[in-house]
């Protein structure tokens, strides 16, 4: 099963439909947020099952603002990240995926990418794909692969 995870695209999807392309075949598009845009064209640029979060800028926005989903094995958390105060760093936001029993908790806004273990937690940012602030600006996004075992892989990729 192979995985996209963006962010933070803001109604620039140039992007996105070229790593859509690049990487041919996916199952499950996630987006953390900030969309900025009709989620049906999302998932129409995806051609796939998508699962999206309300960001801080898709003001009028119906959808959640965070998922709980469950994804072969594992429980995953997924949030834009502005209501835990991701700017200032993830404590917050590996507590609650911790007390909720997630084993992976994803989010965006900051427009860094982001991947670490944490108390068997896999904290992932996959940055945005349209105006990234890491060093050297480089849009990006994640793959989560899961392999014939049942075991998740991810990877931060630029585009």
């Amino acid at each position: 099963m192979k995985i996209l995870i963006v962010s933070d695209t803001h109604r620039r999807n140039e992007n996105l439909y070229e790593v859509v392309e690049r990487i041919g075949k996916i199952d499950v598009l996630i987006h953390c947020g900030d969309t900025e845009c009709p989620s049906e064209l999302i998932e129409e640029i995806a051609g796939c099952h998508t699962i999206i979060v309300r960001g801080n800028n898709d003001f009028f926005s119906m959808l959640d603002k965070e998922r709980v989903v469950n994804i072969s094995k594992y429980k995953v958390m997924i949030v834009h990240g502005h209501t835990y105060n991701v700017s200032l760093g993830v404590d917050m936001l590996v507590d609650e995926a911790m007390s909720r029993g997630a084993n992976i908790v994803m989010y965006g806004h900051t427009h860094r990418p982001h991947l670490e273990v944490r108390d068997d937690i896999v904290i992932l940012n996959p940055g945005s794909l349209s105006y990234p602030r890491q060093e050297g600006r480089i849009p990006t996004y994640a793959i989560m692969e899961i392999d014939d075992e049942g075991e998740a892989h991810f990877s931060i990729c630029n585009v």
